[in-house]
């Protein structure tokens, strides 16, 4: 063990730049624990607060630099690899489109500070083109100011880390296999989560085929967009749509009658808004629901169109 701890003295700062790097491109891997455990180390090297700042920030923005590139190259396709490859629940893009769209390019100064969307703030960024400079200086900022709050937190409780790393030193190789076991631990509880989210919102899907031939046959049926408003402004919704809000769109199909067929869709992977917002219309009485399968995006990619929201209204 003491061996590894010397490794981890001699290359902390690359472990913190990698970290940083590979957490901010959506691996579930923890920068918080690393950064407080670097600031520990290395203390009497009087530039090793500011190297430790420097590797935790250019780390994170090169990772966020190819997050916008992505953005900007493919669009919210990326976005639903981006939540598969980080475990983080599917709801993430709706939350991150509505924070992006009321706070614009301002989010990237405390997006790091919010769990599961940090990495998709950036991507959106690249999505609306955000200028380059623009992003580097606001996103610069706001991932300094993460490391730092992290880098200051490790200084402020540095004798019980230090503790800590002087008892993983005792236990010899253990104390190894102690550090993987957690690590193991955190990356199953994480994986378990999203299972378990995914197989909350099983259940029938329609597809769009199914769907346009519904329309085009004449059936009676109700079709919910439960994306936000300023999403549904910008891309469009498919004719006939409503906009409804996924967690409580009762208000909006409460004059429907509870046997009507009714199809929910949003942009997100598995159709995770459009779930939710089917489980809260079961509750609510209604029968038949089916969330669109692929949401929005199949709707497009099968050349279908789709019309502004101020006409549908």
């Amino acid at each position: 063990m003491q061996s590894v701890i010397s490794f981890v003295e001699q290359h902390n700062l690359l472990i913190v730049a990698l970290n940083a790097f590979l957490s901010q491109v959506g691996l579930p891997l923890p920068l918080i624990p690393t950064l407080m455990t670097a600031a520990v180390l290395d203390v009497h090297n009087p530039y090793h607060i500011p190297e430790l700042l420097v590797a935790g920030t250019g780390g994170a923005l090169l990772g966020d630099l190819v997050l916008y590139w992505c953005g900007r190259r493919y669009g919210r396709r990326g976005l639903g690899l981006l939540c598969k490859v980080s475990f983080s629940p599917d709801f993430c893009v709706r939350q991150t489109e509505t924070v992006f769209a009321k706070v614009g390019s301002w989010s990237l100064l405390f997006g790091k500070f919010l769990p599961g969307l940090s990495s998709i703030v950036v991507a959106m960024a690249g999505i609306t083109r955000m200028a380059m400079p623009a992003f580097l200086v606001l996103d610069g900022i706001g991932k300094l100011v993460f490391v730092a709050v992290a880098v200051a937190l490790g200084w402020l409780f540095q004798n019980a880390i230090a503790s800590v790393i002087a008892t993983l030193g005792e236990l010899g190789k253990f104390g190894v296999l102690v550090i993987a076991a957690a690590i193991a631990l955190y990356l199953l509880a994480k994986w378990l989560r999203r299972r378990l989210f995914i197989r909350q919102l099983r259940m029938d899907r329609i597809t769009v085929a199914e769907l346009r031939k519904l329309i085009d046959d004449g059936e009676k049926l109700a079709i919910l967009d439960v994306r936000p408003q300023e999403v549904r402004v910008l891309d469009g919704m498919i004719p006939g749509a409503v906009g409804a809000h996924p967690e409580d769109p009762e208000p909006v199909v409460d004059s429907y009658p509870r046997d009507l067929e009714i199809i929910v869709y949003c942009d997100c992977p598995n159709e995770a808004s459009a779930a939710t917002a089917a489980k809260h219309l079961k509750q609510a009485g209604f029968k038949k629901i089916r969330p669109l399968l692929g949401g929005i995006d199949a709707w497009v990619e099968s050349g279908q169109s789709v019309e502004s929201p101020l006409l549908s209204d």
